[in-house]
């Protein structure tokens, strides 16, 4: 995708006959995306097998009995889960949260590149920093923390855990808390971008002129 020199907040992409000529993105709202509805999005979307697949290895005996080769995949499939989820909380401290956080130079008036300035000029807005964000940003490193106890324990213990109530009960319990740490995260990082999108560096262009 090409590069272009970034824009003005205030321009507007050129129409031709009623039609938008261009669709544009910045390079930080593009990791933004990635961020939130590339690797976080990916995330939640893998519960759903993982949990299938770690109540099929806790039962040892039956049809329904994991192989050794269905181990190593499932093995595979939550060491990718870690990865999507330590790099969803990394990418949004490391990369977004910094951009989301910058602070305006003196004088400022317009904050449509200062997210967490432009949250808090307004009553009305400011709830999103201070209970959305603020939540968000700690609530959101209990996902792959939990993921990661329940792949090392799934992994290393397998169908073993057949045999011990409280430990699988501990894994999903462990499991649903990631769920749920993940997808308020992720419902709370929408809402916040929504009102107060992060913003800045060169434009994309994602659709070139329309004819």
């Amino acid at each position: 995708m090409p590069y272009e020199q970034e824009a003005t907040p205030d321009s507007e992409p050129e129409a031709k006959n009623g039609r938008i000529s261009v669709m544009q993105m910045s390079f930080r709202e593009l990791v933004t995306a990635l961020h939130g509805m590339g690797f976080g999005a990916f995330f939640l979307l893998t519960f759903s097998g993982a949990l299938i697949e770690i109540g099929r290895v806790c039962t040892s005996n039956g049809p329904s009995a994991v192989g050794t080769s269905g181990r190593k995949l499932l093995r595979v499939y939550l060491i990718g889960m870690c990865v999507l989820g330590w790099a969803t909380v990394f990418s949004g401290a490391y990369i977004v949260y910094p951009w989301y956080r910058a602070n305006p130079p003196s004088g400022a008036t317009d904050y449509g590149e200062y997210p967490q300035r432009k949250l808090l000029s307004s009553p009305t807005t400011a709830g999103w920093h201070n209970f959305g964000m603020e939540w968000k940003e700690h609530v959101a490193w209990f996902a792959p923390i939990a993921m990661t106890m329940v792949a090392y324990v799934v992994i290393k213990y397998g169908s073993d855990l057949s045999r011990h109530r409280r430990v699988r009960n501990a894994v999903f319990a462990f499991a649903a808390a990631a769920f749920f740490a993940a997808g308020i995260a992720g419902a709370l990082g929408a809402l916040i971008n929504k009102s107060a999108p992060v913003r800045g560096g060169p434009r994309a262009t994602l659709v070139g002129e329309t004819k």
